[in-house]
């Protein structure tokens, strides 16, 4: 084989790499409650999905520095993304947090996968559409309109739709490695646990807009949240434990997506009020029947059910 033209290969395999972590995790946590097996399992498949995180930033930069991007290699990533990001995270934190529950953990663990899974096939859903590795950041309101005029869409890099599962996966896996370091095996409430869970399941298929950190320049703005973050980060580290660095980076990260979106609600509300007052009141009515319709149809799209 002539390695020259084997290039694609190489990105696949780091996505591989990241099915192996979590399947390794989920084979620990499976061995959990075995002869021999203790808490430290548990630690040990979170930082399994830590490596997996690794080889899933780093799968799509190869592919885009050896040109090597395939449609085999974006559902290759999104059903790797499933098993590490979704099985994985969701068995972990049942045999950590929700085995208590009974049937009832069983159930919150099954929403955070399905909840995963539906956000990474409207992702294939969109992507597949428009032909594009980035459609995911394509809002479907836009892409409608794109095609309705006959123009290619373009793609919007700066937000993605919904909550990404890494960052979903990373908020578990933080919640494991900080009570790990303070010595703390079981949860103390399980209810918060499972709150928690099904509140990062529903944030991932939901329509709220988070960055997708694509388009960071260092302007003043940027650099100002880049240092008061390092700072609350040195703190976090010092005052508390390392791994929670992972929680306080997804709780900003979370914590902007939400502003940002109350932000844009603010916009909408105020744009059609101001369509409703240069209007005459049947012209007012159109306007807000119009803004349904297209409400509707950018959650048909997502789902591929657009005529």
């Amino acid at each position: 084989m002539n390695f020259w033209k084997s290039y694609f290969l190489l990105p696949n395999l780091f996505t591989l790499a990241n099915v192996f972590c979590g399947f390794y995790a989920v084979t620990l946590c499976a061995r959990l409650g075995e002869e021999g097996g203790d808490s430290d399992v548990l630690y040990k498949a979170a930082i399994a999905i830590v490596f997996g995180l690794f080889f899933d930033a780093t799968d799509g930069r190869i592919a885009r520095l050896t040109k090597t991007q395939s449609e085999l290699g974006l559902n290759l990533d999104s059903l790797a993304d499933v098993i590490t990001f979704g099985i994985a995270p969701a068995l972990l934190i049942y045999r950590w947090g929700l085995e208590d529950l009974g049937r009832v953990g069983i159930a919150v663990a099954f929403i955070f996968i399905a909840c995963g899974a539906l956000r990474l096939a409207r992702f294939n859903v969109l992507a597949n559409r428009e032909g594009m590795d980035d459609a995911e950041t394509l809002d479907a309101s836009e892409a409608l309109a794109k095609k309705g005029t006959g123009a290619k869409a373009k793609v919007v890099d700066k937000y993605m739709l919904g909550l990404p599962i890494p960052v979903a996966a990373t908020a578990i896996v933080g919640l494991i490695l900080v009570n790990h370091a303070l010595g703390i095996s079981r949860p103390t409430n399980v209810v918060m646990v499972a709150v928690m869970v099904a509140v990062l399941g529903y944030m991932m298929i939901s329509r709220i807009h988070f960055r997708s950190m694509k388009d960071l320049k260092p302007t003043r703005r940027t650099l100002a949240t880049a240092g008061v973050v390092a700072i609350l980060v040195v703190v976090v580290a010092t005052r508390i434990n390392q791994p929670a660095i992972l929680l306080v980076l997804v709780a900003c990260y979370i914590a902007l997506g939400l502003i940002e979106e109350l932000v844009f609600l603010r916009r909408r509300i105020t744009a059609s009020r101001a369509a409703r007052l240069a209007g005459a009141t049947a012209s007012a009515g159109q306007v807000e029947l119009g803004g349904f319709d297209d409400e509707e149809s950018a959650v048909l799209a997502e789902l591929g059910m657009e005529e």
